[in-house]
């Protein structure tokens, strides 16, 4: 029997709808009887939707260090993912690490976190293999030296060569959200200590009329520094206006951004508080 040619058609087009490409397969879900479960961001991760965001992102206090208890949830002692066993530290003092932090955003927002708690995008927060839950970490981009306070209250990234997977916020306040991933460094915080190495900045200028100290500001801010800051010191005539970038948490970053300042035609001198 001959088919018309309208019903040739037809099977020709269901036989090549039949050959496409297969769906991709989803990755594998974390063991959900992993004591120290909370999220697996093993793909890319999606920002929100720019009116999703507050406008006041990169004003988004940092995390205040302060003595916690060990949450019940995350902190196995040892733990697998994906065939690969981690062993969490005992203790967060004298932690110190470098390499690539990368974020997670609108995938796992409202999600729960390894310790219980529910993850939220625009808080300063962050996911760690190995430290207590929670901990309280500084993080510094290496490249520009523009550095955020996080509390660590998830688990990951589980990316080889990752060592910190930080909130979107904390992402935005160290500008790396065009980056995707960014050579940092993990320093973690003693909320026991009085002192803190966060408290050197950088001072490009300082000035007894505030509005010359503005229009640094927006200089800076030109050549990339947006992260200038102006702290006011009481003199004994008048106030001082001083232009700074900080706080750094060892000299190789402070120099690192100094060199930036430098190339960029500005001078610039550590400064203590």
């Amino acid at each position: 029997m001959r088919l018309p040619a309208r019903a040739i058609a037809l099977l020709l087009m269901l036989g090549l709808a039949g050959c496409g490409a297969p769906a991709p397969k989803s990755r594998p879900a974390a063991r959900s009887d992993n004591p120290n479960a909370g999220r697996y961001a093993l793909e890319h991760d999606v920002a929100p939707h720019p009116d999703e965001v507050p406008d006041d992102i990169a004003s988004i206090p940092d995390a205040v260090p302060r003595a916690e208890p060990r949450s019940r949830g995350g902190n196995s002692p040892v733990y697998s993912v994906f065939g690969k066993t981690y062993r969490v530290l005992s203790d967060a003092r004298g932690f110190r690490e470098r390499g690539i932090a990368s974020w997670y955003g609108k995938k796992f927002h409202g999600n729960r976190t390894a310790n219980g708690e529910t993850y939220d995008m625009f808080r300063m927060t962050a996911a760690h293999k190995t430290l207590p839950l929670p901990s309280y970490v500084r993080v510094t981009r290496l490249d520009n030296g523009r550095s955020v306070v996080v509390r660590i209250n998830d688990r990951g990234p589980f990316h080889k060569g990752r060592v910190i997977d930080l909130s979107y916020a904390a992402a935005a306040k160290l500008d790396m959200l065009g980056h995707g991933s960014t050579e940092v460094e993990v320093v973690a915080i003693d909320p026991l200590e009085p002192t803190s190495p966060a408290e050197s900045w950088l001072q490009i200028a300082a000035y007894s009329d505030p509005i010359n100290a503005v229009v640094m500001r927006e200089e800076l801010a030109r050549h990339g520094h947006r992260d200038a800051q102006i702290l006011i010191d009481d003199g004994e005539d008048q106030p001082v206006h001083r232009v700074v970038l900080g706080p750094f948490v060892d000299t190789r970053s402070a120099e690192t951004a100094r060199l930036r300042l430098q190339a960029a035609g500005f001078a610039a001198t550590w400064m203590r508080q």
